[in-house]
């Protein structure tokens, strides 16, 4: 039975486990901090044929109001470093990671100093900004694939702009090794503080959203063209497409996940038919 695995809830409710802040039930929440148990769940939800997803901070997905199936809250939070080489196990938020590895002086995840998600979730999408991307310092990972612990080499991994193989392919990340760069912290702190600054002032952070809805097109900027074609404001049920930045999508008041996809099939339609471009989602549909 599945309540042998002691932190089981039932019917829990997901709103503080994402960041559009919107209700979604889930049969079972399973909270795990230790790999061994992990291994064990999963072969138990194999086995029974459940279905089960891995939530990290819920910063990149849009919850179902109700999901039949188990979520898995990973508890696993370490940092070490060695010299230049910094280990970080996949729990660990990214932007917390940005801001203490800039106080050691370390170059190189600075610019992920304001991105809310964990790292775990950060690598499968190979999330940036600024031009940077988490790859940039990635040099191997730990992972449980088809129920097997394993280590991958950067170099073992597909991945490109907001992309990686790791995603839709049976993967957990467990840990990550990056390789930083020794600098001077005041440069490092101060460039933090500046682009700090900047998103204060350019992205909706007094209402609850789930970041940059979709990618840039080449040598483009979908918030451009979001605004561009009069969408900036827009408003379905309680979300709403940000006043401040066209690339967000809001929970302007109790907003539920089909008022925000309707929001997304809004733009994507309006877009094609404006600019015949086709925009990707950089958020995923949990369905």
């Amino acid at each position: 039975m599945i309540n042998k695995f002691s932190s089981l809830k039932e019917n829990f409710n997901l709103k503080n486990y994402n960041t559009y802040r919107i209700d979604s039930i889930c049969k079972y929440f399973i909270l795990i901090n230790d790999i061994t148990i992990l291994k064990e769940l999963i072969k138990y939800l194999k086995d029974n044929k459940l279905k089960y997803f891995v939530i990290g901070n819920g910063s990149n997905i849009i919850l179902p109001s109700y999901y039949n199936g188990v979520v898995i809250k990973l508890d696993l939070k370490k940092v070490k470093y060695n010299g230049n080489i910094v280990e970080a196990e996949s729990s660990c938020m990214l932007n917390k990671l940005a801001n203490e590895t800039a106080l050691k002086s370390l170059k190189g995840l600075e610019w992920a100093s304001g991105i809310p998600g964990t790292i775990g979730g950060a690598t499968i999408i190979n999330a940036g900004c600024y031009g940077n991307e988490l790859f940039d310092s990635i040099i191997k990972i730990e992972i449980l694939k088809d129920n097997k612990f394993m280590t991958l080499g950067k170099n073992d991994i597909k991945y490109s702009y907001r992309y990686t193989a790791l995603k839709n392919n049976n993967i957990i990340v467990l840990k990550v090794y990056f390789q930083l760069e020794k600098t001077n912290k005041e440069e490092l702190l101060s460039l933090i503080r500046e682009r700090t600054e900047k998103r204060l002032s350019t992205q909706p952070l007094n209402y609850s959203s789930a970041g940059s809805v979709f990618r840039n097109p080449v040598d483009d900027s979908a918030g451009r063209l979001i605004e561009e074609a009069g969408l900036k404001g827009k408003i379905i049920g309680g979300a709403k497409i940000s006043d401040i930045h066209a690339n967000f999508i809001i929970n302007y008041n109790n907003a539920t996940n089909e008022d925000i996809i309707k929001l997304i099939n809004l733009i994507k339609k309006t877009i094609y038919q404006k600019y015949q471009i086709k925009l990707i989602l950089e958020q995923e549909i949990i369905l």
